[in-house]
């Protein structure tokens, strides 16, 4: 029991830890986007974790966990209640309890919408972004995790992604690239073809939602052990920091040979590429193969910076190509460099597909009614005139002098 009691105590801090990832979501995007548009992202992202949690007890738990079913998709059982052995030793091995395993994977759920919250920011309807959310978080996020994390065809195939290169990261990052493409770019983005840079409003912010997330993923990477285990815990944790550290490095050198500036934002998006890119085999990576990791999902996210704006699809904050690309490159990078034999590069590639084609026909059918009927994009005028005025009556910065006599 006191073994269980260490395990669990770990399990919560870690829930904590990835709570306190959606801060960092949060100042992240208000960074990189306009002053206008802050209280819009802001109810966003408060909108995700509260309803996300709440989705998550109703129909996501026992739809990503069903237990014995077809490997594809589980039957919807409302609310949970714990088993006789849910706080017991017996229950997973005596690495936490049932009502930890709960709380512990709905903080994930609520992290695929997060993602497409930032792409899609400055020009969405608050409406359609919301009921995007409760369809996306409360079915597909679940019936795709089904299919590795709760024991289905893929898991049974071979597929591996430890914390959620996939699973999280690339399933929200397919559905950031069809909301994009469907929505346009912002208005001024693209002139005469040619990408035009429309800056943050608050770079101190992003970096600090940047060091946040860093240590965000300590529980994410960390608590996917799902145990205190001495050895996992501390080599995932190395693997972790050094991957973030390695894609920080070599995307701030990649981008200043590119384009002769130090860009501060191509450096923080770095870091977190490393992060996306470790997260599906931190734990059976060795210190060096996390480095390589790492570096080449630093470089990746400048390169795909670059196509995406070549492409003219418009991505304030840089989601798709931290956590989609990236996200692909690190489940890949298990076939490559896994300490584990039985890990392919085919199950892995085989994974990658699964879930793209899934998200992506998903995604586009949600968006696509939403477009044909309440419509996704704001007006001109208040896209002009910011979100927060027109969607929430508020300002996220008031002049405080107007008031004074």
């Amino acid at each position: 029991m006191e073994l269980l009691t260490t395990n669990n105590v770990w399990m919560m801090i870690c829930t904590a830890l990835v709570f306190f990832m959606h801060t960092g979501f949060a100042f992240l995007e208000i960074g990189l986007t306009r002053q206008k548009n802050t209280i819009n992202i802001l109810f966003k992202n408060i909108f995700i974790i509260t309803v996300g949690l709440l989705l998550y007890y109703l129909v996501g738990f026992n739809l990503m966990y069903p237990g014995e079913f077809n490997g594809y998709i589980g039957s919807i059982v409302p609310g949970i209640s714990p088993p006789e052995n849910g706080m017991t030793p017996e229950y997973a091995d005596g690495g936490y309890t049932w009502w930890t395993d709960f709380l512990f994977q709905a903080m994930f759920a609520a992290t695929a919408a997060t993602i497409v919250s930032g792409a899609v920011a400055e020009r969405m309807k608050i409406g359609a972004f919301m009921i995007f959310t409760v369809i996306y978080v409360g079915l597909v996020y679940p019936i795709a995790g089904s299919w590795k994390w709760g024991g289905g065809f893929l898991d049974e195939l071979g597929f591996y992604d430890f914390a959620g290169s996939t699973l999280v990261h690339s399933v929200g990052g397919w559905a950031a690239l069809v909301a994009v493409w469907l929505l346009g770019s912002r208005i001024g983005k693209f002139k005469n073809g040619k990408p035009q840079a429309i800056p943050g409003h608050s770079i101190p912010l992003a970096t600090a939602g940047v060091l946040i997330l860093w240590l965000g993923w300590f529980g994410f990477n960390g608590g996917s052990v799902l145990s205190a285990d001495p050895e996992l815990t501390s080599l995932t944790l190395v693997t972790t920091c050094l991957a973030a550290a390695a894609g920080g490095v070599v995307a701030m050198i990649t981008s200043t040979l590119m384009y002769k500036n130090l860009d501060l934002t191509m450096f923080l998006n770095g870091i977190l590429g490393g992060l996306v890119g470790i997260t599906a085999g931190a734990d059976v990576m060795t210190p060096e193969s996390a480095i390589l990791i790492g570096a080449i999902a630093g470089a990746l996210i400048v390169f795909a910076v670059s196509f995406i704006d070549r492409i003219r699809l418009d991505d304030p904050v840089g989601a798709i190509a931290v956590h989609l690309i990236c996200g692909i490159w690190g489940t890949l990078a298990v076939g490559i460099f896994s300490t584990n034999p039985e890990h392919t590069f085919m199950a892995q590639l085989t994974g990658v597909l699964c879930y793209a084609v899934f998200c992506i026909v998903t995604s586009f059918l949600i968006f696509f009614v939403l477009k044909k009927t309440i419509g996704i994009r704001v007006s001109e005028r208040e896209e002009l005139e910011g979100l927060d005025s027109h969607e929430h009556g508020m300002d996220a910065y008031p002049d405080f002098r107007l008031n004074e006599h």
